[in-house]
């Protein structure tokens, strides 16, 4: 099985996790914020123009609980392009129990990992843009989803 490269087929959005840590400091000094990137897209073989985005860091006031409840408060942050609204859904990750499962981490959603699979992180290229992703990605997803889930073009994981 090789790491994946591109979307799922299935999936309708980005997700991504950070450690409680990081996600505390997001919120400490960066919720509420608007973030401006600098950027430049072509308009022919020869050409390019410079283009301004911007993004919107969004918290839950609800980071601090690190537990599932109603379900309700399960994404802890959002990255929002404000200019169509597609945001990327941050969760935090925390070891809950290093007694019983040493090296694994979860998000108050109940997903579990490996930390081994997610780090270090490994630079790749995923839908065509450099990035950095899980260590062992295709495993992570395989584990939370099943092997279907990496080929089949819908999917309800």
């Amino acid at each position: 099985m090789t790491d994946v490269d591109q979307m799922l087929p299935w999936d309708t959005d980005i997700d991504t996790q950070v450690s409680v840590q990081t996600l505390e400091r997001l919120g400490s000094e960066y919720n509420q914020t608007l973030h401006r990137y600098d950027d430049s897209v072509s308009t022919s073989r020869w050409m390019r123009r410079a283009v301004q985005r911007d993004y919107f860091l969004d918290v839950n006031s609800w980071i601090g609980e690190r537990t599932y409840g109603d379900g309700q408060n399960v994404i802890d942050a959002r990255w929002i392009d404000v200019r169509n609204g597609l945001f990327i859904d941050i969760t935090g990750l925390t070891e809950t129990a290093p007694e019983r499962n040493p090296g694994m981490v979860q998000c108050k959603n109940n997903h579990f990992y490996r930390v081994e699979d997610l780090f270090p992180l490994t630079e790749t290229t995923f839908e065509g843009v450099t990035a950095l992703v899980p260590n062992n990605s295709a495993r992570a997803l395989t584990e939370e989803y099943g092997e279907q889930s990496l080929v089949l073009e819908q999917f309800n994981g």
